[in-house]
């Protein structure tokens, strides 16, 4: 928000209702160009995240439960046993997550939920 008569209560007001910052004129441009980028930073990151958290609501309930067992490093023998599912199944829920979150590999998985 960038106004010439800019008080506290302004200020306030304007950024509960989503203002990213307050300048008040004069305003350094390079400080401006900053915090723009910023905003857009934020935004872009802000967009990551909520088709991250999509992603993970297509899941289903087993697939949630499998993925919380690759993340903590399990084989999928482990997995097959411990939730008393074969091996194969596993295979297809691993194979429907990695679909789903769009990753190749575990390890992409796990970067993408850090």
């Amino acid at each position: 928000f960038l106004t010439g008569h800019g008080v506290v209560p302004m200020a306030v007001v304007t950024l509960k209702r989503g203002a990213f910052d307050f300048f008040e004129k004069p305003f350094n441009d390079n400080q401006l160009v900053d915090r723009v980028e910023e905003a857009l930073a934020q935004s872009r990151q802000a967009g990551a995240n909520a088709a991250v958290q999509a992603r993970l609501a297509s899941l289903s309930a087993r697939e949630r439960e499998v993925l919380e067992l690759i993340l903590a490093g399990k084989l999928n023998k482990v997995i097959a046993d411990q939730l008393g599912i074969s091996m194969r199944t596993v295979e297809v829920h691993r194979a429907n997550i990695f679909d789903k979150m769009q990753v190749k590999t575990a390890v992409e998985l796990a970067g993408l939920l850090k």
